[in-house]
């Protein structure tokens, strides 16, 4: 990529204080893209560090399961930068357990923070890219998104609905210079998979060393975790030109374990 490609270019990416979507903020703000931050926890230390990277960052506090408060993220990025031309669908949640224990209410959280919040933020951004004839949607999707592991039924089917939603997109907008793709990573060590392998290995009564192990081993042939890092590099590319007939696509970086 050259120095500085998305120089003048605004992203906002969901669910980006730590993990998957703050490696993919970081990664576009190297290429000049000015950052709208979302998502909870440490906000300031995040985003000390991506001014650090000499771009303008602003943040907004949505509850990506309340759709007017999508709305006015959207509005409120629109008047700081004028419009979102790269839309990074990031945020979510995980809950574990066997269909007929899953709370109804973690089901409809998962699903309206997973899947329902990339239907609002896309329709509000859309109109804008749509008019520049110019714009990058990335749904940050899963390896989840493509196959199906047991006790994760809403998380599941929200990634598979977001794998059909971003083809529908995609093939709405096949004519423009509006492009819209899925990432699909494997086991990515974030704040959500650490506490799963933190459970893991307190319900298995062994070392937190040995549950991520065996985490890598059951699903993923390369032994290794994806990273954020990784997962920008991505994002980057696929709002390089080089990408400009890359459409639709459901793209996994998962150390092979759908190629299994």
């Amino acid at each position: 990529m050259s120095q500085k490609s998305l120089q003048g270019k605004t992203a906002l990416v969901t669910g980006s204080t730590s993990g998957i979507g703050l490696g993919v903020a970081k990664a576009l703000a190297a290429e000049g893209a000015n950052i709208v931050m979302n998502g909870f926890g440490d906000v300031d230390g995040p985003k000390a560090e991506i001014e650090a990277l000499g771009v303008k960052v602003v943040y907004h506090g949505a509850d990506m399961s309340k759709p007017e408060q999508i709305e006015d993220m959207i509005a409120q990025a629109a008047k700081a930068f004028g419009q979102v031309d790269i839309l990074v669908n990031n945020a979510g949640i995980q809950h574990v357990a066997p269909v007929q224990d899953f709370p109804a209410e973690k089901w409809d959280a998962i699903i309206a923070i997973n899947l329902s919040s990339a239907f609002h933020t896309t329709r509000h951004a859309l109109p804008a890219m749509q008019k520049a004839n110019w714009g990058r949607i990335i749904n940050i999707a899963s390896t989840h998104g493509l196959v199906a592991s047991p006790q994760k039924s809403a998380y599941v089917a929200a990634k598979h609905g977001i794998v059909g939603f971003t083809k529908a997109v995609a093939l709405e907008n096949a004519t423009s210079g509006v492009t819209c793709n899925a990432i699909c990573p494997g086991w990515v060590l974030t704040p959500l998979v650490q506490k799963q392998i933190d459970a893991r290995a307190a319900a298995e009564k062994k070392s937190v060393d040995d549950a991520k192990k065996e985490l890598l081993g059951e699903k993923q042939p390369s032994l290794e975790f994806t990273t954020p890092e990784e997962l920008g590099a991505l994002a980057v590319f696929l709002c390089s030109p080089a990408a400009n007939n890359v459409r639709g696509v459901a793209w996994q970086v998962d150390g092979g374990w759908t190629a299994q």
